[in-house]
């Protein structure tokens, strides 16, 4: 069955001008950004039918801990059980839908609902229904335990970010991630990523920016505006250094030829072993979409998860990853670490007034998309297509069924 030619929070028209060649296209409009309810529908539209990132798994360093997420309005809850394994779920009791987890911490014994007091390992599974069959009766054979535990999600833990799919229907993030780890393979070789450790100090990063998350992703993915928000950074790592990078459904962004912190800042770190010797100011910066932020540096690495709070709020939590346990912990390298984690900290800083002026604009009806650089914003271009056909994929699926 043909789309309608208008479905409710999705304008047809500017999605199908996203699709153009770029000299042709425009962005995506301004009800993309700004609009709340078509923010609760790009959760269940887009992000939900992907692998999402929802955290990371330094946030549970110790066994037998939990963290209460919120995603874009959902509650879960990721676990680490009494083995180490992670898990996330559904942060809600089975019984009559009480939050379950608040806070995050340890949990000696079981997660224990605050409404009726069922209780549950770190497993998921239900192992308390005090007087569900009346008074003193905590077990009914009506109420199969095995039945009710917590509902489980499909989840994922790569380079330290825990992923998660809501809609259960994504292909197998190994299958999602390989372009990238193909692709890298040149820098990283096959056990590189098991290398990446987060230091237990001084490698975490989060800011609140007051953008909708796709302007971030959009920002990270072009070298563009490097001359006029980031001058120090340009100064070594100039814009006619960069390349862009598009490959894959899901991967944009942005190479450099020029990185060279270490001369800069004076670092001295370990390098990934199978970094090619003649390629050490090589890097590549590629957005995972749809809320994965990466980097690679022949002496560091890092991920940045989005966290959407509200269609103008987000956010962006970073984490650095060094180079085994060495490199991470080692008191030697403590000034190299901090002087990367500061790096880095100004770069992103210097973003936020670039991401929030624009979040400002699409308040404007002068505003309808914008246009593209042919040649500059290639990759910013992939991101808005790859959103265009998500949006359109589900509003064509929603009129079949109406």
């Amino acid at each position: 069955m043909n789309a309608p030619t208008e479905i409710k929070y999705f304008p047809l028209a500017q999605l199908q001008a996203v699709l153009k060649p770029i000299d042709q296209a425009s962005g995506l409009g301004n009800t993309f950004y700004t609009d709340d309810q078509y923010f609760k529908t790009e959760r269940d539209a887009v992000l939900s039918q992907d692998w999402v990132c929802v955290g990371f798994a330094d946030d549970l360093k110790q066994n037998s801990t939990v963290r209460p997420i919120d995603f874009m309005g959902l509650p879960l809850l990721i676990t680490r059980n009494r083995e180490g394994a992670l898990q996330v779920f559904h942060n809600v009791c089975s019984h009559r839908g009480m939050k379950l987890v608040q806070e995050a911490g340890e949990i000696q014994g079981v997660i224990r609902c605050p409404y009726h007091s069922w209780t549950y390992d770190l497993n998921g599974a239900l192992k308390g229904t005090p007087h569900v069959g009346g008074i003193n009766q905590h077990k009914d054979e009506r109420v199969a335990c095995e039945r009710h535990g917590l509902k489980a999600l499909r989840s994922h833990v790569w380079m330290g970010m825990v992923f998660v799919n809501l809609s259960g229907t994504a292909p197998e993030f190994e299958e999602v991630i390989r372009p990238l780890t193909d692709r890298w393979a040149q820098f990283l070789g096959p056990d590189s990523y098991s290398l990446m450790t987060v230091p237990r100090e001084g490698g975490a990063w989060s800011v609140e920016v007051n953008c909708n998350w796709k302007l971030a992703v959009e920002n990270y993915c072009e070298a563009y505006h490097l001359p006029w928000v980031h001058p120090s950074l340009n100064s070594y790592s100039r814009l006619e250094d960069h390349y862009n990078i598009m490959f894959g459904e899901q991967f944009a962004g942005q190479g450099s030829y020029a990185y060279n912190l270490a001369d800069v800042e004076g670092t001295s770190l370990p390098t990934f072993p199978s970094w090619p010797a003649d390629r050490m100011r090589n890097a590549e910066y590629v957005a995972l979409f749809p809320n994965v932020l990466l980097g690679i540096q022949a002496d560091h690495a890092f991920a940045m998860m989005l966290q959407p709070l509200s269609a103008n709020r987000t956010v962006e939590h970073l984490r650095l990853l060094f180079v085994g346990n060495d490199a991470a912990d080692e008191p030697s390298y403590a000034a190299s670490r901090q002087a990367v984690l500061n790096a880095w900290r100004v770069v992103f800083s210097e973003d936020i007034s670039a991401v929030e002026g624009m979040q400002a604009g699409r308040q404007s009806p002068g505003f309808k998309g914008g246009v593209f650089s042919p040649e500059m914003d290639v990759p910013t271009h992939y991101f808005h297509k790859w959103m265009a056909r998500r949006v359109l994929a589900h509003g064509q699926q929603h009129a079949g069924e109406a």
